[in-house]
């Protein structure tokens, strides 16, 4: 499993020459990239990121394949971009893919309180928090975090307090159309 910290390593080796566990050089990795680092890769259970770009760690695509719900059969994909002042703010995230859900825009605007960088509850972003915890909420988004009762796209909402297996319906037309 490739993580981004033996990619940071491995590129390290590459650019000064040296190989991977040999004394540091004067080459320094950025205090973001270092954070980034932290943990392991950022795959998780139905989750998968990958990478359009391998020099920009900050910058990746994450493919979330729901295993129950509403959304089972699909594959979301998401952009996140991890600012330079990460960790003290969240990362930018937008949803690529186009879908009818309660807290997601069709436009890919994303309402999930960790990724507020202002909360007055205390859920919003914290400099504790990990790029995991922005991959389980999105992932968490299409189960346990699903809500309609503080929804950003009402007309969906509104839809599935109508009418339940309309708006079954109509997630798996979506689906169908642009998930898979």
């Amino acid at each position: 499993m490739l993580t981004l910290a033996s990619k940071l390593k491995r590129d390290d080796a590459g650019k000064t020459g040296r190989a991977p566990g040999a004394p540091e050089s004067t080459h320094r990795i950025s205090i973001r990239d270092r954070l980034l680092t932290k943990g392991t890769a950022v795959i998780m259970g139905t989750c998968k990121a990958s990478f359009p770009d391998e020099d920009k760690l900050h910058h990746f695509q994450l493919a979330v394949s729901p295993d129950e719900g509403y959304y089972q059969s699909g594959k979301f994909h998401f952009e996140i971009d991890v600012p330079e002042a990460y960790n003290m703010v969240p990362p930018k995230v937008r949803c690529l893919t186009r879908i009818w859900h309660p807290n997601i825009t069709e436009n890919g605007e994303i309402c999930l309180s960790l990724l507020r960088e202002h909360s007055i509850d205390g859920t919003g972003w914290a400099p504790t928090r990990t790029l995991k915890d922005v991959v389980w909420g999105l992932n968490s988004l299409f189960t346990d975090l699903l809500n309609f009762d503080d929804p950003l796209n009402i007309d969906a909402a509104e839809h599935h307090l109508r009418d339940k297996e309309d708006f079954r319906s109509k997630v798996q037309d979506y689906i169908k159309s642009y998930a898979r």
